[in-house]
């Protein structure tokens, strides 16, 4: 990571390399793209990030030493994220940082610890400012709404620094601000993501195979708290279990087999069940088969959910979808958006100067017109 050495207002990269698999290391170009520095003055940072349409599949692994990890595969989701604006003010005191929506307690964290981190490598005194959050990502679905608040803060902070991070030291201020973090600083390239620990467990290859995705969510779409959830007794049949498919999702991307993948994500969304309790998850599954579907994902830790379709498969990809989504609306189970992998990662939410930022505008609320 380096100081920037010009003014451009050049756009994050689209595609931050993944760390490595072993040392965690950050393997992107550590050019700065942030403002010049102009000592004394104030010196305003943007930086964006997405969001995520839940899990493929999430549970405990094995690292590299044999040692259990609490890990999970992101199902990318193109266009919502946050944005945040970052404003320095050198010569004020570090912890003089205020937050709009002053609500954002994780970006807020984020915040503290992104300006220590980046005066360390600057070498610039550490100072407070003020940090701005727009963005429309819905909040309590499972969608990584505080992680993309806190990596677009984090961003935003390296950019008034003139710094640009590596990915694994962005992972490691989200983890430390908020205990665990959805892997979005990461390119779309499906990773097996120790959430807890910020690291990169396992590279499951270069990119999904095509899908379409009909998003929906369970429970009416309540927000789901978390830290709520009963904690689950883990056994090594459970860890067998969860190996067994992670052998198969990497197997299921290499080939391609989007049949394969929709019985990992299937398979991962049913165990989660002894948690989230879906009423509305067997009739989930039973509308998927129905309508030709490969199966089911969900946000592990929200509500929720989408129906996985082939695109190549015979039959008509819109006749299916289509019969998909007029089943669940039959059924209650409010349908969102439908969308695949195809569409390009870097969308709105990684661009500069995308999205106007709107400081009156508060994030929009986690009921369906969110999506």
């Amino acid at each position: 990571m380096t100081r920037a050495t010009h003014r451009g207002r050049a756009a994050w990269p689209t595609h931050p390399a993944v760390p490595d698999t072993e040392t965690g290391a950050g393997t992107a170009p550590t050019t700065g793209t942030g403002p010049a520095i102009a000592s004394g003055s104030p010196v305003t940072g943007t930086g964006h990030a997405p969001c995520h349409h839940g899990e493929l599949l999430q549970g405990v692994f094995l690292d590299a030493d044999g040692r259990r990890c609490a890990g999970l595969v992101t199902l990318p989701l193109a266009g919502p994220g946050s944005r945040a604006d970052f404003v320095r003010r050198p010569g004020t005191p570090p912890e003089a940082l205020t937050v709009v929506p002053a609500d954002r307690a994780k970006a807020a964290r984020a915040a503290g610890l992104a300006v220590a981190e980046c005066a360390r490598e600057s070498g610039l005194p550490p100072s407070g400012g003020q940090l701005r959050l727009t963005g429309d990502v819905p909040v309590g679905l499972g969608m990584g709404s505080s992680t993309s608040d806190v990596i677009a803060t984090v961003r935003a902070v390296a950019d008034a620094y003139g710094l640009r991070l590596a990915p694994a030291a962005v992972a490691r201020l989200a983890v430390a601000a908020e205990r665990a973090s959805d892997p979005l600083m990461l390119d779309a390239r499906p990773v097996l993501f120790a959430q807890r620990e910020g690291r990169v467990l396992e590279v499951l290859g270069p990119a999904l195979p095509p899908l379409a995705v009909v998003g929906c969510v369970l429970g009416g779409g309540a927000p789901v708290d978390t830290l709520a959830l009963p904690v689950q007794k883990v056994t090594d049949t459970d860890v067998q279990e969860y190996e067994r498919l992670r052998v198969l999702l990497r197997r299921a991307i290499a080939s391609g087999d989007v049949r394969l993948l929709g019985r990992v994500a299937t398979a991962s969304a049913r165990r989660a069940q002894h948690v989230l309790r879906h009423p509305e998850f067997e009739t989930l599954t039973a509308i998927a088969r129905r309508s030709g579907a490969a199966g089911v994902q969900i946000a592990h830790s929200g509500a929720v959910a989408g129906v996985l379709f082939d695109p190549a498969a015979p039959g008509g990809l819109r006749r299916r979808v289509r019969a998909c989504r007029h089943a669940l609306d039959t059924h209650g189970i409010p349908t969102t958006r439908t969308f695949t992998t195809k569409e390009s990662p870097d969308g709105p939410a990684h661009r500069r100067g995308d999205r106007p930022a709107r400081p009156h505008t508060s994030r929009r609320p986690s009921r369906l017109p969110a999506l």
